[in-house]
């Protein structure tokens, strides 16, 4: 069984309607049944190196966006330290992350400037669409590195967002899920292909309780500021973090990019 931990970065909301940002991106970090014990742990060591040296208790959320952007949404132990340390501490995580025994990282990264999406509910339901299948495709052609066995499933644990709609995609996809495939001549066609391999509902949790979903949220953070960083990031070289990330990528997800990023 693989499980996929999920979060996200950026907005769904259209430019020209008031959103900020250009870019909404979803992070999922795919562990092995067999391998979750030992990438737990591993991040409990880094919880622990935390507590230690900054004073970040273990039950304290780590969310990379607000540490730099909002720090008065942030725990106390969080507010009270200066930017610059806030940012070591994401680059430190990015190094615990990229350090877990056979994880992978899912990325896909909706460009809403392109005039194909018309609603904050399509460009959602776009990106969680294409999620799910590079999800299924990975497993399906056994392409996570570490364990496998013969009849492995997935199972998703998104963030707590909207459940209800989640399911209902999954739902559809499971019905019918047209595939467009392209041709070595470079025309289309089109192939029904449902999917079969992702189990169950996905499955909310809160980001607080969730060790695995905040170290996707600092993918995701990551990923979001490598290709529309703020001013910040961009002066102290934190859009290039998620370049330390490369080891953990999973580039099966879209061969046409060297970081194996999904850009739509």
């Amino acid at each position: 069984m693989y499980l996929m931990y999920v979060d996200e970065s950026g907005d769904c909301g259209l430019p020209e309607k008031g959103s900020p940002t250009r870019y909404f991106c979803l992070t999922g970090l795919v562990v092995h049944e067999l391998r979750w014990k030992d990438v737990v742990a591993d991040i409990l060591r880094f919880r622990h190196w935390l507590k230690s040296k900054y004073k970040i208790y273990l039950q304290e959320e780590l969310h990379a966006g607000e540490m730099i952007n909002k720090p008065k949404k942030t725990p106390a132990s969080i507010q009270r330290l200066r930017k610059y340390e806030r940012l070591a501490i994401i680059r430190n995580f990015a190094d615990a992350i990229s350090g877990l025994p056979d994880i992978n990282l899912i990325n896909v990264v909706i460009d809403k400037s392109t005039g194909k999406y018309t609603s904050a509910d399509n460009v959602f339901r776009k990106a969680w669409s294409v999620l799910f299948q590079r999800f299924e495709n990975t497993i399906r052609y056994q392409n996570f590195p570490g364990p496998k066995n013969a009849d492995d499933r997935g199972l998703i644990f998104p963030d707590s967002t909207d459940g209800i709609k989640l399911r209902n995609y999954l739902h559809d996809m499971r019905i019918q899920n047209t595939l467009f495939i392209k041709q070595p001549h470079g025309a289309f066609h089109t192939k029904d292909e449902p999917i079969r391999i992702i189990i169950e509902d996905p499955v909310p949790r809160d980001s607080r309780l969730s060790y695995l979903i905040q170290a996707a949220d600092c993918v995701a953070f990551l990923l979001k500021q490598n290709i529309e960083p703020n001013s910040f990031m961009k002066r102290h070289g934190g859009n290039a973090y998620f370049k330390r990330l490369d080891r953990v990528l999973c580039k099966q997800a879209c061969y046409n990019d060297p970081a194996g990023v999904v850009r739509i």
